[in-house]
Parts: structure tokens; sequence; C-alpha cells
């Protein structure tokens, strides 16, 4: 059981940047609300050892990706509500139509230009996260630029 300082410390340094790829993941805000708890839910009862701070951001990342494919895995299977738009972040800040067509893209575009253009990972590091080569990362990155430039001129402009 990890000691009760060293959670709070990982909520506070990590939270906001775990709901925001799961927000971006799930385009739901209790969804995502719930796989960031499940996140640190599985960080409490595993106790893992990190060798620094980036080992352990890159751990929670892949917890939280993982959650929230549990999620869309399982909503697809039971379909029963509307998704919420992310309107409450387009309100909040300037790049909310952008979080917006994001939202709108597959979920391997939406987590690879996550990581990569707001948690500003390198593409390698990527790559070990999702577990992908980084040819394989880059052409994602690729893909989802101009998928989402097409998303956004369409729907926005």
């Amino acid at each position: 059981m990890l000691n009760a300082d060293l959670v709070r410390a990982a909520v506070e340094t990590y939270g906001d940047m775990l709901y925001r790829i799961c927000i971006v993941m799930l385009k739901n805000q209790s969804d995502a609300e719930d796989a960031v708890q499940d996140t640190f839910m599985t960080y409490i009862r595993k106790a893992p050892q990190f060798d620094n701070s980036e080992h352990e951001k890159a751990w929670l990342i892949t917890v939280a990706s993982n959650k929230c494919r549990d999620v869309l895995r399982y909503q697809n299977k039971h379909r029963t509500e509307s998704e919420d738009k992310l309107f409450y972040i387009a309100q909040e800040d300037d790049g909310g139509l952008i979080l917006e067509a994001l939202s709108m893209l597959p979920e391997k575009f939406r987590i690879v230009l996550t990581l990569y253009y707001i948690e500003e990972y390198k593409v390698d590091e990527i790559a070990d996260i999702i577990g992908k080569s980084p040819s394989a990362v880059k052409m994602r990155l690729q893909k989802g630029r101009r998928l989402l430039a097409e998303k956004y001129r369409k729907d926005f402009m």
C-alpha cells in the first residue's frame, strides 16, 4: 500500500493531464472522471516502484489509456446513452474547437496526437506507451494531423 502523501502528490501532479487524455479518448466527462479515478485506484492497489518521475508518468498514462479502452469496449457492447461533447472545454480555453475536432477522430489518432502535442512526449516514448513502433506512431501523427485539419475545416469554419 502506498503512503497517502505519495498518492496525493501523484494526483496533484498527474491528475489534470490524465483527465485531459481521458476526456479526449472518451468524449464524456463522467466516464473520463471514472477512468482517472480507476487509474489512481490501480496505482494504490499495485503500489508500483518507478525508476523516475517519467517512468511513473508513462505508467499512469498507459493505465489510463487502458481504462479508457475498457470503457469504449463496454460502450460498444452496451449502447445506452449519447456521448457528451466537449463544449465546456471549448468555453474554458481558446483551443476548445481544436479539442472538439480532436475528440471526433478515431481513438488511435486521438491518443497519439494528445500525447505528442498536449503532453509533449517524443515519438519513441509514445511508441513505448501504446506498444507500437516509432514508425507506426509517425504514420498515425501524419494521418491524424491530416484528419484533424479536414475535420476542423469542415465542422468549424
